[in-house]
């Protein structure tokens, strides 16, 4: 789902909200007006009295928004259906300001899937950020991390900040290099 429109909303009940690109979680009254200017991934990116909030998925409810349905996966899935299914959803994260998701961005280095003792799953992610001092740094690990572990049979996402190699834009795919302007 994605939009660049500028749909209007109105929130419904308080909610906490990311500043975005400070990365500082403040909270939004119910009653406040304002425009949905990206929709991305389960994720809204809000204008509302001059600044860009980010609404969590699982507060969709909160601008009259329905939130993503759970994820199923088969009984006895395989290492490779998991793995299939944590780069799905690897793709469903976006950073607020840009409209393209963190694996074709290149900010995804590796993504291993590892059986537990107690037949449940750990996910292992290193991962980067378009620049260090990002301020939404943390809440793109966190958005990974809770993501991944929304899969059936994850019990757990390690999400790692790594700097080296340093990202560039050579590391986008050629379809996110298009979308942005940068071939």
């Amino acid at each position: 789902m994605y939009s660049r429109s500028s749909e209007p909303v109105r929130f419904e009940r308080d909610c906490a909200v990311v500043l975005v690109p400070q990365g500082e979680e403040v909270t939004l009254p119910a009653g406040s007006i304002g425009y949905i200017t990206q929709a991305l991934g389960g994720s809204y990116t809000v204008f509302v009295e001059g600044n860009l909030f980010r609404v969590a998925g699982k507060d969709a409810d909160a601008i009259g928004k329905e939130p993503l349905a759970p994820l199923e996966l088969a009984a006895g899935a395989s290492d490779e259906a998991v793995e299939q299914l944590v780069w799905k959803q690897l793709r469903t994260c976006f950073d607020p300001e840009i409209p393209i998701n963190v694996v074709d961005l290149g900010l995804v280095y590796e993504a291993n899937v590892r059986m537990r003792d107690d037949g449940q799953r750990e996910v292992e992610v290193k991962m980067t950020l378009t620049a260090p001092a990002c301020g939404m740094g943390d809440i793109l690990v966190d958005d990974v991390r809770s993501k991944l572990e929304l899969i059936p049979t994850v019990a757990e996402a390690d999400v790692e900040l790594v700097f080296d190699p340093p990202w560039n834009r050579s590391m986008m795919s050629e379809a996110a290099r298009l979308e942005t302007g940068m071939l």
